[in-house]
């Protein structure tokens, strides 16, 4: 019997829709390559310190169209990423003629410029997404990611 690969996204759902979505994309195989957590203790809220890698990957996810928050964990990343009727999708990051964007399109091109300029993929396969639904799905998605570098040790992805 072949395995069949689980679907991520909502089968019937317009990815390029105005709106609100919380990403989150894990490196291969969880591997800490991104940052680490600093800071804990009684002055110093804790925060991740980027590594190299976690520099180039910001670089790129700052060149994102719609980008909101974000934070670089040790091996994930969370964001929130702003799609509106205008968001169009033009220049050297995007092969294509001018479009509007849509959310696999801007995740697999941030993927590439990464994996280009280190010269090899540090990503898991997908990514896991979320449709923010209202103002206080919003919120609580951009608490979760501030607060993130603080729970860390307690976090599904800590390894």
């Amino acid at each position: 019997m072949i395995h069949e690969r689980k679907r991520l996204r909502l089968g019937d759902y317009d990815y390029s829709t105005p709106g609100a979505y919380f990403i989150t994309v894990c490196t291969k195989d969880k591997k800490c390559i991104l940052s680490t957590i600093v800071g804990d203790d009684a002055h110093i809220v804790p925060y991740p310190r980027l590594t190299k890698v976690g520099a180039v990957v910001e670089k790129y996810l700052k060149r994102i169209p719609g980008i909101g928050n974000y934070v670089i964990m040790p091996n994930h990343v969370h964001l929130i990423l702003h799609i509106s009727a205008d968001t169009i999708v033009e220049g050297p990051m995007w092969a294509s003629a001018p479009t509007r964007a849509n959310v696999p399109q801007l995740i697999k091109s941030w993927k590439i410029l990464v994996t280009k300029e280190l010269g090899e993929s540090i990503w898991h396969r997908s990514y896991y997404d979320h449709v923010i639904r209202d103002d206080r799905d919003y919120q609580l998605r951009v608490r979760y990611i501030e607060e993130n570098p603080a729970k860390w040790f307690y976090d599904d992805y800590y390894v």
